[in-house]
């Protein structure tokens, strides 16, 4: 493993251990100490028939990590309609098309729990369990609550009234609105500058944290957060403390 993704890797996996709040977790999957094999594990969400359960995931990152997206892959079956409930497989454009190098694993595992509370059955990875969705909610809601309850030890009793009662469209306004959240989170870490110029240096294996920070230490203007080519000193200066040499 290169030492740039070695060290990404620890330094993301100390960041989920810090962060007791969360409750979010990701370790080696082994007994030893392999960063390429993880697994990581969130509670439901409240107010989902997933409430109060524990999910575990598997999570395999790949050699050119971070520039290709972690595999991820659900250990606790689930009833959830971009879940399969036989393989445990995901559809998320996170994990997929929309995956940008300055998301984390970390974000990533927010990103699932997310999508427990906004289900999109229209593009669906468990046809069956979308079907179920769309044709009765509180059925699927009921179903879910079950498999929550022998699967992922969620305390047996029935959802909130609210968690059953899901319709199209309030469902499709959760999913809208939990993806604005999510971009609005992301762009939060770039402090103000242009998304582009921060992400031209993520593209040579840097995370947005550093970029950003050896930006505010050497004084980058922001520009009213739009793009604009550095000046060559100013590269120098950057890269030098990226690599620690200032």
């Amino acid at each position: 493993m290169s030492s740039n993704r070695a060290r990404r890797i620890a330094k993301e996996l100390a960041e989920i251990q810090n962060d007791r709040l969360s409750q979010i977790t990701a370790e080696p999957a082994g007994a030893g100490d392999d960063l390429t094999h993880l697994r990581g594990s969130f509670p439901g969400p409240p107010d989902t028939p997933y409430e109060s359960g524990t999910y575990n995931v598997d999570i395999k990152i790949p050699s050119d990590y971070p520039f290709r997206p972690p595999v991820m892959r659900f250990e606790t079956k689930i009833w959830h309609p971009n879940v399969s409930s036989v393989t445990g497989a995901i559809c998320l454009d996170t994990l997929s098309t929309q995956w940008s190098p300055v998301l984390t694993i970390k974000s990533a595992l927010i990103s699932l729990q997310s999508l427990l509370s906004t289900p999109e059955p229209k593009d669906p990875q468990d046809h069956e369990v979308a079907s179920m969705l769309i044709r009765n909610p509180s059925e699927f809601a009921h179903v879910a609550r079950e498999w929550a309850v022998k699967y992922a030890g969620a305390p047996k009793r029935e959802i909130a009234e609210g968690s059953g009662g899901a319709t199209a469209e309030s469902l499709r306004k959760k999913s809208q609105d939990a993806k604005a959240n999510e971009a609005k989170v992301a762009l939060a870490a770039y402090h103000g500058y242009n998304k582009d110029l921060v992400d031209r240096f993520i593209a040579m294996g840097f995370d947005v944290e550093a970029v950003v920070s050896s930006f505010e230490y050497v004084g980058i203007d922001r520009n009213g957060g739009e793009d604009y080519e550095l000046e060559e000193a100013y590269m120098g200066d950057i890269t030098a403390r990226l690599f620690g040499e200032a």
